[in-house]
Formats: structure tokens, C-alpha cells, sequence
């Protein structure tokens, strides 16, 4: 999750489901999500299967809290772009400064999902 791009140099975890949490540095109004895998160029198999696919973005109030406000659900394309941006589907009043990226699905690797890059776009909260 940090912005380099080279192939293998990502967040993977196994399988095709699982969560990130970010704490932000202030609480934010979100406004759109950007989420980047490498392209299929720069892949060494010419695919990324590995690449998410159908995820969902929560708004937590805290770290503890289990179910947070769901804030859109959304899907990577693997032919578009390498950086995807998606705006905040679910019309919401609250900031947040903790954020879930919660992952159901990856575009058919059987092992492991990789994540290379997650940010969150908003208006600081006054």
C-alpha cells in the first residue's frame, strides 16, 4: 500500500477475500476512493488475476466498531486503467477518519489478492 508500483511489491493476502483498515490523519467528508494495481503490461504472467475485484468502502467511527456505514460498493476493471477512481455512492452527513476497504472477490487468482495502492479523497472536517 505504499506507491510503488513494481509487480510483487504490493499488499497480498491469501485468497480472494479480505479488509484493509485505515486510520486517517484527520476526519474527512469522503468524496471518491482511488484503488491501482500494475497493468497487465507490466505483469510478468501478462495477467492480473490477482487484482481485486467487486469491494466495498466503509466508514468506521472507531477501530472496534463492527459493522460501519456503508459508503459505496464498486468494481476494479481489469481492462481499464492501472488507477481507478470511484465516487462515494451512499449519500452520508458523517467524517470519518477510520476506513474499511472490505474485498469479496479478485479477478480469478486461486492463491492470493494483491493490493497496491488504496487512497481516500474528501473535504477535511472542520
Amino acid at each position: 500500500v505504499q506507491p510503488d508500483m513494481y509487480p510483487g511489491n504490493c499488499w497480498a493476502f491469501k485468497g480472494s477475500q479480505g479488509y484493509l483498515v485505515v486510520r486517517l490523519s484527520m476526519k474527512i467528508y469522503p468524496t471518491a476512493f482511488t484503488l491501482e494495481h500494475i497493468p497487465k503490461t507490466l505483469s510478468p504472467t501478462g495477467n492480473i488475476t490477482s487484482a481485486p475485484r467487486n469491494f466495498s468502502v466503509y466508514g468506521l467511527d472507531d477501530e472496534n466498531q463492527e459493522e460501519g456505514k456503508l459508503l459505496g460498493e464498486y468494481v476494479y476493471d481489469q481492462e481499464g486503467e492501472p488507477l481507478q477512481m470511484f465516487p462515494v455512492m451512499e449519500k452520508n452527513e458523517d467524517a470519518f477518519q477510520i476506513v474499511e476497504l472490505r474485498i469479496f472477490s479478485n479477478w480469478g487468482h486461486a492463491e492470493y489478492t494483491c493490493l497496491y495502492r488504496f487512497r481516500v479523497h474528501g473535504k477535511p472536517a472542520e
